[in-house]
């Protein structure tokens, strides 16, 4: 694969149920940890067979890489469903270690071409040829796509196959992160989709009931509200994973997922509150799992809806922020596993810039900015202005006990700057809803968004997202807009960091997010699966390689 200068972006834009953490190194390597439970690997040979029972909170929205964009439904698509390329868990470079052998970039960075592995097939026995990748992505290019990432495809301007295994993509200009993003999305099977009319293709059943992909497992089975059901792949293109089966338990709430971790009614749980790691290592031993840690590729905040007059004003925003003790979310919440969040950025991106406004925990001087913006103190303590109190709903899922702690916990610091904050807890699919396009039923939340390996923070912040994308809160910036088009034709990596820096230092003026807190990733699994590599980014991550390592 020829590498450009930009080799280590992508943003791909999922939500995330991460729940807390810490961090103690740099990189995505040296920041991983493994706590085994006293079975070290005896360096035998992969063996064939047993099932594994992970659990989610949260149960998907549909299978469908060009339509889904939550968490839950992201994890059980990368069973299920390959893109052309993946992303080093080293330095998040793309890497070929999906369906394409080769990605050669032009020299004026207009034109990719493609050369496909051999031997690709889809779960029902078809071969995956460059007919299926061209039909992928023409889709979103379609006027009639209404998904989520048509942003990403903005650049694109025409696919074409060369033959069965080259497929050729132009560009109309330079878009940074299109191979890194662009081209990791799922490719969907043409014999199987071609005579269903693209605005009808976010609705069929084809997403929910016979997903059909490439990837090293094939979909089961679905029983709404309980799990999902992958069986390993016997023609995958390389090689049958070791593992037979995959199940995807849906659990309700922490609480209970820890429960089944203890009974092993579930044998992996990714995100485990920082507050209960204690806990799950005081019981690892007797069950026999070990705990793999790492920094997420993740952030954690506190948005409110600009279409809502009480956020419009980037003074009360700040106000806000000055009014939130994040070392107490982080020292009490978190029991010490976190790092503050000041950037709109993972600290594991080469992009990441630290010089950026901070808005330290001061109530006093948060009193006064919002005194000093025509807000004064009602009968009751909570401001006022123009008559209109300074009171909102403040909505997360229920499940989460590090986000609902945080809910409750902001409730009272708010409280003590005559602001009311209500906490409103919905399920996981009742909250990605009301944060949709069209629907932005919300006042205020306590979100986090799983970040990919890009650092271009357009999907979040520019306003051409507002209407389709995710730009829920509503957050425009004409200025902002202008830069992050600007990044992201810059090819020259150090040219793209500082621009991307400015960027980062405005948003943290603007405080359209204030952030909370970055995580740290803790996962439990069997003490003998082998094969597993921590990754940032994706807790799925190479599961053909996972295997059971049995002791007699």
């Amino acid at each position: 694969m020829k590498k450009p200068a930009w080799l280590l972006l992508g943003i791909i834009l999922f939500l995330s149920l991460f729940l807390g953490g810490c961090i103690e190194q740099n990189t995505a390597s040296d920041d991983h940890k493994s706590r085994n439970a006293g079975r070290p690997s005896d360096n035998k040979k992969p063996v064939d067979g047993g099932d594994l029972i992970i659990g989610s909170i949260g149960s998907p929205i549909l299978f469908n890489p060009l339509y889904s964009n939550d968490g839950v439904s992201a994890d059980i698509q990368d069973f299920i469903f390959e893109g052309l390329v993946g992303s080093s868990k080293e330095d998040f470079s793309p890497a070929t270690d999906k369906l394409a052998a080769d990605v050669e970039e032009s020299e004026d960075g207009l034109t990719y071409t493609v050369k496909l592995k051999e031997g690709i097939k889809f779960h029902d026995g078809e071969d995956l040829t460059a007919d299926d990748v061209v039909f992928t992505y023409r889709i979103p290019l379609s006027p009639d796509y209404d998904g989520p990432r048509k942003s990403y495809f903005e650049a694109l301007e025409s696919v074409e196959k060369v033959d069965d295994e080259t497929i050729k993509f132009r560009l109309n200009k330079v878009d940074a992160q299109f191979q890194t993003v662009g081209l990791s999305f799922g490719i969907l099977p043409e014999h199987i989709l071609k005579d269903v009319p693209i605005r009808e293709l976010a609705e069929h059943e084809f997403n929910t009931k016979k997903p059909i992909g490439s990837g090293p497992f094939k979909f089961v089975e679905w029983e709404d509200g309980e799990y999902v059901k992958v069986e390993a792949f016997d023609e995958y293109y390389q090689g049958r994973p070791h593992l037979d089966t995959i199940t995807m338990k849906f659990v309700p709430d922490t609480n209970a997922m820890l429960t089944q971790l203890k009974n092993r009614d579930i044998d992996f749980y990714a995100g485990i509150p920082a507050s209960d790691i204690e806990t799950v290592k005081s019981f690892q031993n007797d069950i026999d799992i070990k705990i793999e840690e790492g920094l997420a590729l993740s952030y954690t905040f506190f948005a409110g809806n600009m279409r809502n007059e009480l956020f419009k004003d980037k003074k009360v925003r700040q106000a806000i922020a000055h009014a939130i003790d994040r070392e107490t979310i982080v020292n009490e919440i978190l029991e010490g596993h976190g790092q503050v969040a000041h950037v709109p950025e993972s600290p594991l991106s080469w992009a990441y810039n630290p010089d950026v406004p901070k808005f330290e925990y001061d109530p006093e001087k948060a009193k006064k900015m919002l005194a000093d913006a025509g807000w004064k103190p009602g009968k009751d303590g909570i401001l006022k202005k123009d008559g209109k109190r300074f009171s909102f709903e403040l909505k997360t899922n229920h499940g989460s006990r590090v986000r609902e702690d945080i809910v409750v916990l902001l409730q009272e610091q708010l409280k003590k700057a005559g602001i009311e904050a209500k906490p409103v807890f919905v399920d996981y699919s009742t909250l990605i809803n009301d944060v949709k396009p069209g629907v932005w039923n919300f006042d205020a939340v306590i979100f986090a968004w799983l970040l990919g390996t890009d650092p271009d923070p357009s999907s979040f912040f520019h306003s051409k997202e507002i209407d389709k994308g995710l730009n829920f809160i509503g957050y425009t910036n004409a200025e902002l807009d202008r830069l992050m088009e600007i990044q992201l034709q810059e090819r020259d990596l150090e040219k793209r960091k500082e621009l991307i820096g400015k960027i980062q230092a405005k948003i943290a003026e603007d405080q359209p997010y204030i952030l909370l807190f970055y995580p740290t990733e803790f996962r439990a699994m069997p003490a003998e699966l082998e094969g597993y590599e921590f990754h940032p980014k994706n807790k799925i991550y190479k599961p053909h390689q996972w295997w059971l390592n049995k002791q007699d």
